[in-house]
C-alpha cells in the first residue's frame, strides 16, 4: 500500500501531531509526514517535527490580518512544494479560506472535541457540561468553508461522569482523539473514504446492528 504524503497544519503543543508521527513509526499508519507547518514561531509543535526529522516551517501570519486567502495561498505553496497529499489540522487556530479548499479538495481533514454537529466552536467542554449533556466525544471531518460543518468520518463517544471537569472531560476525550485520528488517515490511505452530499461512506463500514450506550 502506498503511504500517503501528509500536511500536518498546527498551532501549539500538537499531542495530536505525535500520536500520528508515534503511529507511523510504529507501521500502524501508512502515511509519511511531509511537512508541518505552523503560524507560531514558538509552537512545540515544530520542535516534535524536528526531533523526528520531519520538514517543520514556520509561516508567519503577521502581515495577513484580514488577508486570509493570502496567507492560504502561502500554506498551499509550502504543500505543494512538498507533495502533499492530505492536509491534516492539528491545533491550527486559524479558519481554513476556500483558497487552501479549492487546492485540495475533499483532502483536508479536522479533529474537534465534541460530537459534531453538536458544539461547534470553542470551549466545547465547558458548553458539554453546562448543557448536561451525558455524552461527549470527538469527531474527525473533511474540512468545509463552515466552522465545524464539514462531513463527518469518524466520531467516538465519551460518557460524561458525574464528578467531570471541564479539564478531566478534555482529557478523557483527547485520548480518543489520539485513536481517531490516525485511523481516519488509514481509512484515507486505504482509499476507503467516498464523500456523498454531507455524508462521507466507509467501505467495508457498519450496516446492520442495534448497538447503543446508555448514561446514567
Amino acid at each position: 500500500m502506498k503511504k500517503v504524503k501528509l500536511g500536518v497544519l498546527v498551532s501549539g503543543r500538537g499531542s495530536n501531531l505525535q500520536a500520528i508521527i508515534d503511529n507511523i513509526e510504529s507501521g500502524s499508519l501508512s502515511a509519511e509526514l511531509a511537512v508541518v507547518i505552523s503560524d507560531q514561531a514558538d509552537a512545540y509543535s515544530l520542535e516534535r517535527a524536528k526531533k523526528h526529522n520531519i520538514s517543520a516551517v514556520h509561516v508567519s501570519a503577521k502581515d495577513y490580518t484580514g488577508k486570509r486567502d493570502g496567507y492560504d495561498a502561502l500554506l498551499v505553496k509550502e504543500l505543494q512544494k512538498h507533495n502533499v497529499e492530505l492536509v491534516v489540522l492539528a491545533g491550527f487556530m486559524r479558519i481554513i479560506t476556500p483558497t487552501l479548499l479549492k487546492a485540495f479538495p475533499n483532502r483536508v481533514m479536522n479533529i474537534h472535541p465534541a460530537l459534531l454537529p453538536a458544539f461547534p466552536g470553542l470551549h466545547v467542554q465547558k458548553t458539554a457540561l453546562e448543557h448536561g449533556a451525558k455524552f461527549s466525544g470527538c469527531t474527525v471531518h473533511f474540512v468545509d468553508e463552515g466552522m465545524d460543518t464539514g462531513p463527518i468520518i469518524i466520531q467516538a463517544v465519551v460518557p460524561v461522569l458525574d464528578n467531570d471537569t471541564e479539564d478531566s472531560l478534555s482529557a478523557r476525550i483527547l485520548k480518543q482523539e489520539h485513536k481517531i485520528y490516525s485511523r481516519a488517515i488509514q481509512l484515507y490511505a486505504e482509499g476507503k473514504l467516498k464523500v456523498e452530499g454531507r455524508r462521507v461512506l466507509v467501505t467495508g463500514g457498519k450496516t446492520a446492528g442495534d448497538e447503543f450506550l446508555i448514561n446514567p
